[in-house]
């Protein structure tokens, strides 16, 4: 018979302390490739669990001294992500379904078919597999986000970095504040995958991008039928986080309704579905972020003070990059090392006057704006990237700085207007969010613009 070599290394366990049962399904699995390694009591199997690294173990329920529910629960003591499989008699079914309940992957009733019983193993195997792959993700992911990856040494941003590493191991609401484009998730996301809760799910929702009637669904889920199309139940981020984190992101733009809705899940730490009578308990540690005052929108009565209080245990607030000009360099460097990274080419130098003009830009966007600028850069230019590669509103800046404007000091109303119109191209023309990254209402900015149409 011919091994099947994606399964030639995988290493299966059988705990069976009669002998002729052993021998069978020893026979049985190494004809399909495995290699078998044998115990004839829980005592034994766990001896061998600690020298060898076993794919599968298949275990027997009834047999002296340990038994095959009390070895399930020493090996996930030993690994909680170990694949257990149990053997039972038809007449033993519920303690089968008890081993389920403890963390076996599956059971097998005895006399068993021998194709049924190979399948069983290597799904077994594959999903400890996929496990191993999924931490080794996590562990690219925690890379990723590291501290290491967040670039900068201005002394305000270094602040920013000590409180986050305090905060990391802690359990404790957070609240991020500061413009958009100023990293607010690459720092929630640090957060995350420096904290004991790396290896579960970190899940993000932008609250303001979201319709009301859709939102309370996205994050408190649905059962089937609670509403006009609801064809399926639906957990919701807080039940499909299981033991991670949540960011609740532009938590400034959440409805009133639904403020009132996440100020009782927090407290209570349950969320009940739409459609369900009784709450159901999460475990997910919460994150909000705002580009906005937090503080002025509890004054203003658009935000719930309650809440506020109940997020803002340990606030966050991110400079804007302006704040931070000898950043800049470094930031301009990193991302088109990861651009070039990302296209597979190689590596452009910034020419001089090009970093001038990066170091002279307000930068209304943040760091989003120059990396979508230096992406732009890098893109069209030739093997170094030239001023004349940068967007237009920098390379104007720039040029103004260098050139003067009339040889005339420039009035308040004329920089305030300059300023708007910079702040508006930087972000598409979108005026809703060049209003958020100016801090003011939209129908201010909407004021200010038609006042400015005649300068």
């Amino acid at each position: 018979m011919t091994t099947d070599l994606s399964i030639s290394k995988q290493k299966v366990l059988v705990v069976e302390d009669e002998v002729l049962m052993r021998d069978i399904l020893r026979s049985l699995l190494e004809r399909a490739g495995y290699e078998v390694f044998t115990a004839d009591s829980g005592e034994a199997a766990l001896r061998i669990l600690k020298q060898a690294d076993i794919s599968v173990t298949l275990t027997d329920i009834r047999m002296p001294g340990i038994d095959g529910l009390s070895l399930l629960e020493r090996i996930k003591e030993i690994d909680t992500n170990a694949s257990v499989i149990v053997m039972t008699a038809y007449s033993s079914v519920d303690s089968a379904v008890a081993a389920l309940r403890k963390g076996a992957f599956d059971y097998v009733t005895k006399p068993f078919v021998n194709d049924d019983l190979l399948r069983r193993c290597a799904n077994a195997i594959t999903q400890r597999n996929l496990v191993r792959e999924n931490r080794a993700l996590r562990r690219e992911l925690n890379k990723k986000y590291g501290f290491s990856e967040i670039i900068g040494s201005d002394s305000t941003l270094s602040g920013v970095m000590d409180i986050v590493s305090k905060v990391a191991s802690a359990n404790a609401p957070v609240l991020i504040t500061g413009e958009s484009g100023t990293g607010k998730e690459l720092i929630a996301r640090a957060i995350h995958f420096n904290s004991e809760r790396a290896t579960e799910p970190f899940l993000a929702i932008n609250c303001g991008a979201i319709p009301e009637s859709l939102l309370e669904s996205e994050l408190f889920g649905h059962s089937r039928g609670a509403f006009t199309g609801a064809t399926t139940d639906k957990k919701g981020i807080f039940r499909a986080a299981r033991g991670g984190t949540i960011l609740l992101d532009e938590i400034g733009e959440m409805p009133a309704s639904l403020q009132v809705k996440l100020l009782r899940a927090i407290e209570e730490r349950t969320v009940k579905p739409l459609g369900e009578s009784d709450p159901i308990r999460f475990d997910a540690r919460i994150i909000a972020a705002t580009n906005r005052d937090a503080e002025s929108e509890v004054s203003a009565g658009r935000f719930r003070e309650d809440l506020f209080y109940r997020l803002n245990v340990i606030e966050i607030k991110l400079p804007p990059l302006r704040e931070r000009r000898d950043d800049i360099s470094k930031l301009a460097r990193h991302f088109v090392s990861r651009i070039a990274a990302a296209n597979a080419a190689i590596e452009k130098p910034i020419n001089d006057k090009t970093m001038a003009a990066l170091l002279e830009y307000d930068w209304p966007g943040n760091v989003r704006e120059l990396e979508n600028a230096l992406e732009r850069a890098f893109l069209l230019s030739g093997e170094e990237i030239m001023p004349e590669d940068l967007p237009e509103r920098v390379r104007r800046t720039a040029n103004r700085e260098h050139k003067g404007i009339d040889g005339a000091r420039l009035t308040l109303e004329e920089l305030e207007r300059r300023y708007l119109l910079e702040t508006l191209s930087a972000f598409g023309n979108d005026k809703a969010a060049a209003a958020r990254s100016l801090g003011i209402d939209l129908s201010t900015l909407y004021r200010k613009l038609k006042r400015y149409e005649d300068l």
